[in-house]
């Protein structure tokens, strides 16, 4: 899984990690530890936090994006390789996935998945920084992101990104953790998050601080219309979004005309 109300800059000195200022530097390190931790328990970590859609929504994400044979897909922040395996299935195995992560154990666990799953053909596993993507320009046909953008420093640097490495007419899509608005759900919400998730990651993976700065994390990036605005804001057009399960996350969309 991976701002605030406002777009970062990655000019500031500061930036947030969950909800504590820590120096600009210093994020991609905190959050490359946090995954470095959860990395063996993702599935486990994922179905904890979104009570165990978060399966249903990467599903939701493929339908919309509805891939063709043939086609590139870049998958970033995807190491664990779920959305790239979706994709692949989908299209019978006729195209090619370059899974990008920040995190060398995220990508160790999506090659071993790989291995076990006997799957060899149209798989590239990278090393990289979705703030500097090492792809040509126009060279991919969709980008995805699935609970990885929060985490970056820079989200508008990330975006610009994406609209660069899209050929004319590719397609942008991101599923993350959103804003629930409805009052009694948003009441449930919050109390699992912080009151009960943080202990089940301690008693299940030995690892409270991660979990709580991943609900953090949530609280930090904007809500699905801000969001939107930054989107657009990197040059996309015709950018949309979904809610899904109340707010609880969302997929955006956008295209680079």
């Amino acid at each position: 899984m991976t701002s605030s109300d406002t777009p970062e800059d990655s000019n500031k000195e500061s930036t947030h990690f969950g909800f504590r200022d820590v120096p600009v530097s210093e994020k991609a390190g905190l959050v490359r530890g946090v995954f470095d931790s959860v990395a063996e328990n993702y599935d486990l970590m994922n179905d904890l936090m979104s009570g165990g859609v978060h399966r249903l929504w990467k599903t939701a994400m493929i339908d919309w994006l509805m891939p063709r044979p043939g086609q590139h897909l870049l998958d970033v922040a995807g190491g664990t390789g779920d959305i790239a395996f979706r994709f692949l299935d989908r299209i019978g195995g006729d195209g090619q996935v370059t899974v990008l992560d920040i995190n060398h154990a995220m990508l160790s666990v999506g090659q071993d998945r790989a291995l076990d799953q006997g799957r060899i053909h149209g798989l590239q596993w990278v090393n990289g920084d979705a703030m500097a993507l090492p792809l040509e320009d126009k060279s991919v046909d969709a980008y995805t992101i699935a609970f990885g953008i929060r985490n970056v420093t820079d989200i508008p640097q990330a975006l610009r990104e994406a609209r660069r490495v899209l050929k004319p007419g590719g397609r942008f899509m991101c599923l993350e953790f959103s804003t629930v608005e409805a009052p009694i759900l948003k009441d449930f919400y919050d109390f699992y998050s912080f009151r009960i998730l943080p202990n089940i990651g301690q008693a299940v993976a030995g690892d409270r601080e991660s979990y709580q700065y991943l609900v953090e994390s949530i609280r930090k990036f904007p809500n699905a219309e801000t969001f939107k605005r930054m989107i657009e804001e990197a040059g996309f057009g015709q950018v949309k979004y979904r809610l899904l399960s109340g707010g609880i996350a969302a997929i955006h969309s956008g295209w680079r005309i």
